[in-house]
């Protein structure tokens, strides 16, 4: 007879499956710098590490990390802000919808370079990252909360319109609990896309002080290890930010949940 394993043991065995594939991935690449034996093609994992840790202790980091940081995340709330009040508007007037659906199959469609050559035009390079960020977002937000309108329960709108409950208990008791899990999949997605799109359009516009700008500079200087430290400093940004947000998203969906029983 098999022993049961408690959730706890499931959830250390996850975690220890984890660090497996990274440390996995991490000798693979230590190999592949060996094979190669040029630090100008690709750099050891160590070298890489110990690049990270000289660029975290300079201004010059913590300004470019913190100059990104600010409009790559103001252009993702700009667009989750816009994307819900969007949706609301568009699944009460269908007018709306049928507007807003062209746009946002055009954004989906057009490649990101296409946008930030254009904005680079229109607006220069110092919030490009900003409205790179939040173009990208919408769209996701918007479809995903759009979504989740059109899948809520008539039945339980129709019973609250019955017993008059008031609009705010409508939006906190039965609209957000069965939209909140589309919202929660559409971030997940646009969180990964703002950080994406907005380092690209600060490498290509080259904005000064940001963290594309010195991706663009080891990229110029052929400076690998720059180059690799700078890209993990973008993937544990995202990933940090991605957590603590999706974090919120559950805390508040639990203590709804708690507030309806």
């Amino acid at each position: 007879m098999k022993a049961s394993t408690t959730p706890k043991a499931d959830y250390k065995k996850k975690y220890i499956y984890k660090a497996l594939a990274v440390a996995f991935w991490i000798i693979v690449w230590e190999a592949l710098a060996r094979a190669v034996g040029s630090e100008l093609i690709i750099c050891s994992p160590y070298k890489a590490f110990r690049r990270l840790l000289e660029l975290c202790v300079t201004p010059e980091f913590r300004s470019a990390v913190a100059f990104s940081s600010l409009r790559i995340l103001s252009g993702f709330f700009a667009a989750l802000l816009s994307g819900i009040v969007c949706a609301v508007i568009s699944s009460k007037f269908q007018v709306v919808r049928i507007l807003l659906q062209p746009i946002t199959s055009v954004i989906k469609a057009t490649p990101v370079a296409s946008f930030i050559i254009l904005a680079i035009i229109w607006f220069g390079s110092r919030n490009l990252s900003v409205f790179i960020s939040f173009l990208m977002v919408f769209p996701v937000i918007y479809l995903n909360v759009l979504e989740g309108i059109d899948h809520t329960d008539i039945k339980l709108t129709e019973m609250a319109k019955v017993f008059g409950i008031s609009p705010a208990k409508k939006l906190i008791y039965i609209y957000f609990p069965q939209i909140l899990p589309f919202l929660c999949s559409g971030c997940s997605v646009a969180l990964g896309l703002c950080w994406k799109s907005g380092i690209a359009a600060e490498v290509i516009g080259i904005s000064t002080g940001s963290v594309g700008e010195m991706l663009y500079r080891a990229k110029l200087y052929f400076e690998t290890g720059d180059l690799l430290a700078w890209t993990a400093v973008i993937i544990l940004a995202s990933t940090v930010f991605e957590k603590l947000f999706m974090l919120v998203l559950k805390l508040i969906q639990r203590k709804i949940e708690g507030a309806g029983r």
